[in-house]
């Protein structure tokens, strides 16, 4: 996968830990990345400079990534950025923020691969004018085989040789 440099994510995440496994990650495919620990930090990050993705944890102190969301989503001047939301909470709350304008839902823990697949994915153009559904990963991203078929293989823990959720930089 190679990243377009230009791009510019920001990581959300309160568990010091899980962003610096994101960061190390999107840092070996040459993203530029900007870090908040918690939903006021990552509005002012946002008012600083707007990013073309999000990774967006829901569960935060304080401001919670559910809010973060419907503040970037509803603001015209932000609802443009890409969010994928980054949570352990399975399929509850799934609904809630696809409703809100969420790219895509990806579930930890997650393979290295999963979250580059959800970056490429949100930032692929889509076809046809219509608007796209979002989304809807467990952090294992469905990844096109690359036959021209249309079909999709899929990425999981079981397939994927270097998955390790706790040292991303296995792949």
């Amino acid at each position: 996968m190679s990243a377009d440099v230009s791009t510019d994510i920001l990581i959300v995440e309160d568990h010091p830990t899980m962003r610096a496994a994101m960061r190390a990650v999107l840092e070996q495919e040459g993203y530029e990345l900007r870090e908040a620990g918690d939903g006021p930090a990552a509005l002012d990050q946002i008012s600083l400079r707007i990013p073309d993705v999000m990774f967006l944890d829901l569960h935060m102190p304080g401001v919670t990534g559910e809010e973060v969301l419907r503040q970037v989503k509803g603001d015209p001047e932000t609802a443009g950025v890409k969010v994928i939301v980054v949570t352990a909470q399975g399929e509850e709350g799934k609904r809630t923020v696809l409703e809100l304008g969420a790219d895509a839902y990806f579930q930890k823990p997650y393979s290295p691969l999963g979250l580059l697949q959800a970056v490429e994915d949100v930032l692929r153009p889509h076809d046809g004018g219509h608007d796209p559904q979002p989304d809807e990963t467990d952090g294992n991203a469905a990844v096109d085989s690359g036959d021209g078929d249309g079909s999709e293989g899929s990425a999981t823990a079981e397939s994927d040789p270097g998955y390790d959720p706790l040292w991303p930089g296995a792949r």
